[in-house]
């Protein structure tokens, strides 16, 4: 890894991959088809890219069945007790619509509605996610949605993975489909002869996903566009260089384009953490995969001081942030941007993206200024009421009229002047 001096400019800000105009085209082209065509277009972008012919690409109750029965105990075990972790977390998050009273019985109110179906994208390829699965799905339920669809692609076999189909049996969900890349999404937002449409997407994915989540924004929402994966280390000499470059590498080993940066105030953890890097590097079996992102986007930046550490670190705004220091808990306080936060030596990063129950589906690309992680309120909607008593009409409305006339809109003056107070005066 690259040690440099810190200065105030650094950033994670990249080019999401895909501004690519040839991969927008092939996006653009498969939202086409799918939207015209339905599952007919589903089948052959699938067996183009993933290889497999499917006729029915619903995953049956005999798939999930077979998978639960086949599945190891104690994993399952795991994943409950992860699935309860996150689902207590979660709760929390769970509020009521209110209704506020104003004189003469009149009344404003906000009404909290959980999204009627929600699509959740479980990324395949090299890997099973099953906690893709729980961290989607858990918020959508405690959101109180009645349809929750998950979409995955499958394997070569024809099928998902048996811990997607586990997890997937734990929460509940059945209405399961064997279809990745933009022709899942374009099957979610459009619907197909298969698949009803939904109202919103959410999950992480490959370019193509995000392009095509991005692309169909407005037909339905989305959470968000997630990027390659990031990690911020932020140390001091009291942090051991061996956990640092693990933890380092554990977001290293998801893509080559994913990005670990370790701010230190010690030049010695610098040192050994470039040493630690290479030697666990070497023994990594994403070993590949994890080189190029360090050779790429590793970076190591030595600070004068932790306020300069914070500084740098609330201006890169990483997705994950690990702060292992003296006084961690009050160095944390000082962070306004971070996707999540993990205090002190024993809360690796993975930690939360397995088991403690916070949501690891987080903003990326420096958006953790201004974006949340995954959560409950993603999958409610809020409508706010009015209710004017006739009393509170004729004290209010001139003041509305004139409001609007201001404006230059007569219309809305005279919707007010139609009613209440003026009918008396004639």
């Amino acid at each position: 890894m690259k040690i440099t001096k810190l200065t105030n400019s650094i950033s994670l800000k990249r080019q999401l991959e895909g501004g690519n105009e040839e991969q927008l085209k092939t996006v653009r082209q498969v939202l086409l088809d799918v939207k015209q065509y339905g599952d007919e277009a589903v089948r052959k972008y699938s067996k183009m890219w993933d290889g497999i012919s499917l006729e029915d690409f619903r995953v049956s109750q005999q798939e999930i069945d077979e998978a639960v029965e086949t599945f190891d105990e104690q994993l399952k075990k795991d994943l409950e007790e992860a699935a309860e972790n996150i689902r207590y977390y979660h709760a929390a998050q769970s509020r009521e619509g209110y209704k506020r009273p104003l004189p003469d019985g009149s009344w404003l109110a906000q009404r909290i509605t959980p999204l009627d179906a929600v699509g959740l994208y479980v990324p395949g390829g090299s890997a099973a996610y099953p906690s893709s699965v729980l961290m989607n799905v858990i918020p959508a339920q405690v959101a109180g949605v009645k349809r929750i669809v998950i979409t995955s692609p499958a394997g070569r076999d024809g099928k998902l993975p048996a811990a997607v189909l586990v997890a997937a049996s734990i929460l509940g969900v059945t209405e399961i489909y064997k279809i990745g890349g933009a022709q899942a999404i374009a099957a979610l937002a459009y619907g197909t002869e298969t698949i009803a449409p939904v109202d919103k997407i959410t999950g992480p994915g490959n370019i193509f996903v995000a392009l095509a989540k991005r692309e169909v924004f407005g037909e339905v929402a989305i959470d968000m566009i997630a990027g390659p994966s990031e990690i911020a280390v932020l140390a001091d000499e009291t942090a051991y260089a061996d956990e640092v470059a693990a933890d380092l590498l554990s977001q290293a080993e998801h893509d080559a384009l994913a990005c670990a940066v370790l701010i230190t105030t010690s030049e010695r953890l610098a040192i050994d953490v470039t040493v630690e890097v290479e030697r666990q590097l070497s023994e990594l079996p994403r070993e590949a995969i994890a080189r190029q992102s360090i050779e790429n986007f590793g970076q190591i930046y030595i600070a004068d001081s932790i306020t300069q550490a914070v500084e740098a670190v609330n201006s890169l705004a990483p997705e994950h942030l690990e702060v292992v220091c003296q006084n961690a808990e009050e160095v944390a306080e000082q962070i306004n941007h971070a996707g999540a936060i993990f205090i002190g030596r024993f809360s690796s990063e993975p930690v939360g993206d397995y088991f403690a129950g916070t949501n690891h589906v987080l903003p990326t690309n420096s958006t953790a200024r201004f974006a949340s992680g995954l959560n409950v309120d993603d999958f409610i909607k809020r409508t706010s009421i009015v209710y004017y008593s006739e009393k509170t009409w004729q004290e209010n409305a001139p003041k509305i009229a004139r409001l609007a006339r201001m404006e230059g809109l007569e219309g809305h003056a005279r919707a007010v002047e139609s009613r209440g107070w003026t009918k008396g005066d004639k």
